[in-house]
């Protein structure tokens, strides 16, 4: 198993090394104990959730409360799709960038992403699903958007994606920078300090 940081700090790209033989193939998606080596930082599994999406479909930008937040580990177990981890947290260095990683079935890459940042997902395939290994319960109060389309954030799109399917939520959602002035983004400095009380990434 493989994992890099991304260009966005606590975000981390995973690629799981398979076995192939006659039989098929076999791989360790999930390991805690490699997770925690590399990041420095636990990750309990609260809830699994798994989106299927149709090509041209986009979800995100989605983000909670935080913290305590919601750590996620994505992994893509059927067809292709891009998934994006954008910057959020007022305070921080990269604050409104992102990055992405090609999520598909022949790599089978996944991504973590910490408490605190954006994550949104392009499917690149008929049928593209997810599945989501979470830290905390799924809490509708607690959950937010940013729009996708935001073009101060700027997310860059396949060209031949053709023009993205929203749900109404995520056509409707905010800007980040409509959020910005509300107070309603995660902050830098709260999450560190969350994520140095062992809920999170070891300096």
């Amino acid at each position: 198993m493989q994992i890099r940081e991304l260009a966005i700090r606590d975000a981390y790209e995973i690629v799981p090394v398979q076995w192939r033989d006659e039989r098929g193939v076999f791989l360790e998606q999930f390991k805690s104990a490699e997770l925690e080596a590399v990041t420095g930082r636990s990750f309990s599994v609260q809830q699994s959730n798994t989106s299927v999406s149709a090509k041209g479909v986009v979800r995100g930008i989605h983000f909670a409360d935080s913290p305590p937040g919601q750590a996620k580990y994505v992994s893509l177990t059927r067809g292709a799709g891009i998934d994006f981890v954008v910057d959020i947290r007022v305070g921080s260095p990269t604050f409104g960038q992102w990055d992405s990683v090609l999520l598909d079935a022949q790599t089978r890459t996944s991504v973590f992403v910490s408490e605190g940042l954006g994550h949104a997902f392009a499917a690149l395939t008929a049928d593209a699903t997810l599945t989501y290994l979470v830290s905390e319960p799924y809490t509708p109060s607690a959950e937010h958007d940013i729009n996708v389309l935001d073009p101060d954030i700027a997310l860059r799109f396949p060209a031949d994606l053709g023009e993205p399917v929203l749900s109404p939520k995520d056509r409707a959602a905010p800007s980040l920078s409509a959020l910005l002035e509300q107070g309603r983004l995660p902050r830098w400095d709260d999450l560190r300090t969350y994520y140095d009380s062992g809920n999170g990434r070891r300096d």
